[in-house]
């Protein structure tokens, strides 16, 4: 008797929680943009992955792709946008950089410039030699 009055307190507190949890989701607001003052973008941006930041905001200006040298695997990427953020005055800043690992952003970086001085740099990275990676000769 004790064991089934356990069952049906714990099915009936599961339950409860389930019905609690799906009306507090209901009630969670669901993010239809981002914002555009540099702190609140920070703060929300981490949150969404590629496809959803590229549903709202677009596609980047320009895309990197991060590589090992010698490598096609891509460890990184760098999207460039254009004039979506603002400083705490409410100017634009010309270009926003999002670093990418995997498929969430890592890092912001907002520039008083249009980022072309990025197109520069080889986007290949090169490994630093440790006893892990290093090729050893045949004794």
């Amino acid at each position: 008797m004790k064991i089934w009055s356990l069952a049906v307190l714990l099915t009936a507190n599961t339950m409860l929680a389930s019905i609690a949890y799906a009306e507090e989701a209901q009630t969670m607001p669901l993010i239809n943009e981002i914002p555009a003052e540099e702190k609140a973008f920070v703060d929300i941006i981490n949150k969404f992955d590629k496809t959803k930041i590229v549903e709202l905001l677009g596609e980047p200006a320009k895309a990197d792709d991060v590589r090992i040298k010698g490598s096609d695997k891509v460890v990184a990427s760098i999207w460039y946008y254009h004039n979506i953020n603002t400083d705490a005055n409410g100017a634009y800043y010309p270009t926003t950089e999002l670093d990418f690992i995997d498929d969430k952003v890592v890092m912001v970086v907002f520039m008083n410039h249009d980022g072309s001085e990025s197109a520069e740099r080889d986007p290949a990275y090169e490994l630093p030699q440790t006893e892990q990676n290093q090729v050893k000769p045949d004794l």
